[in-house]
Parts: C-alpha cells; structure tokens; sequence
C-alpha cells in the first residue's frame, strides 16, 4: 500500500496492524465454508455497491482485507476519500479467486461501512455550520483500538482532530478540577508544566467557573452542556479573551445555532458513538459471468 495521502490517511503500517486483528478475530484458521463448497481455483469479481447515500471513507482499509487475505486479489478504488456518492453508487472492485473475496468480505464491509458513516454523519454537522467560521472537532469518544482510522473518517467528513489522546493537548476537565482544587490551582499546575507556547483549554460547567478560567488565563475554554442563550451570554464576557469550543450533545440540528453564537469550535462526541452504518455490500460475479 501507499504512503499516507488524500487516500491513504492513515500509515499502512497501522492499518495493516488493525487489519490482521480483525481477520484473526473473524477468520481464525480458515474459512470452513467458503473452503468447502466453492472449488478452488474459481475465479470472481466483486462489486461494493453503496445502498446508502453517504461520504467515503475507508477503502484504503478493505483493500488491506483482500491484500492480506490473498496478494493475488486485484483491487480498483472508484471513488475517493471524501467523495459524496449516491445509492446506488458503486465505491470499488475486487477479483481474484472467488474463496479469497469471500474470506475478506465481512472484514472489509466491518470497516468500510462504519468509516463511512462517520464521515457522512461528520459533513451533516460540518454543513450545518457552513455559513460561519466555526469548525467541527471529534472527541475521544472512539471505539478502542480504532481511534486512527475513525479521526481520519472525520477528516474525510470535512471536520477537524481534537487531540489524538492524553499525550498531545491539555485539556482541563471538571475531574480534574474537582481532584486539583478547582479551576485557578488545575490550571496554574499545568501553565508551570506546559511548554510556554503550548495551548491550555479549560472545561467550564457554568459562568462563575468561566470567568475563574478566564483570570487564570485559559486559552481556551470549552462551554459544556449550555444551551444557545447561555452560550451567547458566555461568549459576550469572554469578549476575545480566550477561544470557544462548545459541547455536550449536540446535534446536526442544533450546531448551526450554537455556530451562529460565536463558537468557534464545537466538539461532538456522536460522531464516533452515535453514528449510523452506511449500507454497503458487496456483490459477487463469476468471473465467466464478467467477460461474456
């Protein structure tokens, strides 16, 4: 595979690491009933047909399913990552022998269709504030072991990376306000540790911990579970102070109004936890089939 690109976001290495895990896990010593009842030498090709419209992401990783399964399977992306696409569409194709496409099937589809449903769930949002300067961000909330491959599907959705994990930001929320003793001592704790151009986001539950977070001198603070009118309110005593993330469930429905307040990020945690499936599947031909 390829380096890391507009499609392959995420190093091959990676990829190939979580791949062999989910084909260990589904295809263990090997597939008894495609070995049984398809000959062997039989020759197929397959198409992944989209009955869902939706935001593409993850082709990359199902043409590591068929490439680890069988090196002899040929595989040809029609879409891009990114790319909107319609029911009905057809996203790729695969042909090789008709045992080794039947190995990978489900293990490619597992990944393909939930990436996909990422991104497409992460464009509603990122449309929903298309008219103002506010950005879309991704949380930590991500199925484990997955996180690369479901922050890159947030990309493909036109959003953006918060932090990868607990190793690349600060990010100071209310268990650690409770456990430092409140929000002054968290956040000078971590200003005396940081490195002086590093930004420091502070979550806040409400607008006495904002302005404890703004004298302390947060870069960035994060208005958790406040409705649109809290948020304005919020927003207008921060005054440019510090920048604005705005979260706690918030829905496609609802981002626009939050953006129109003057956030300029909201974070959702139901890009990663909430999303739905796109429908894909993949469906089989003789290769005798194809070429007559």
């Amino acid at each position: 595979m390829s380096r890391p690109g507009a499609d392959q976001p995420v190093d091959s290495r990676v990829v190939a690491r979580l791949v062999a895990l989910a084909l260990d896990e589904d295809l263990g010593p090997g597939d008894v009933t495609s070995n049984v009842c398809v000959p062997a030498g039989i020759e197929a090709v397959g198409e992944f047909l989209a009955k869902d419209s939706g935001v593409l992401s993850g082709l990359y990783v199902a043409a590591e399913c068929f490439r680890q399964v069988d090196p002899a399977v040929r595989w040809e992306p029609l879409l891009h990552e990114g790319d909107c696409f319609a029911e009905g569409s057809l996203l790729a194709r695969v042909e090789g022998p008709a045992r080794s496409l039947l190995s990978a099937e489900r293990v490619a589809l597992n990944f393909l269709q939930r990436l996909c449903g990422i991104a497409t769930l992460t464009r509603q949002y990122v449309q929903a504030v298309a008219a103002t300067q506010c950005r879309i961000l991704d949380t930590r909330k991500t199925t484990p072991g997955l996180r690369v491959l479901e922050k890159a599907a947030i990309r493909a959705g036109g959003g953006h990376n918060h932090r990868l994990g607990l190793y690349d930001g600060y990010l100071i929320k209310d268990n650690h306000i409770v456990a430092a003793g409140g929000v002054a001592a968290a956040l000078r704790a971590v200003r005396d540790f940081a490195p002086p151009t590093a930004a420091i986001e502070v979550e806040v539950q409400d607008l006495d911990q904002l302005e404890e977070a703004l004298v302390a001198g947060a870069d960035v603070v994060m208005l958790d579970n406040m409705s649109p009118a809290e948020v304005t309110e919020a927003i207008r005593r921060i005054g440019g102070r510090a920048r604005v993330e705005v979260s706690g469930s918030i829905t496609p429905e609802a981002a626009g109004e939050y953006a129109r307040a003057g956030a300029d990020f909201l974070s959702a945690g139901r890009l990663t936890h909430s999303f739905r499936a796109v429908d894909i599947s993949l469906e089989l031909r003789s290769h005798e089939d194809t070429v007559r």
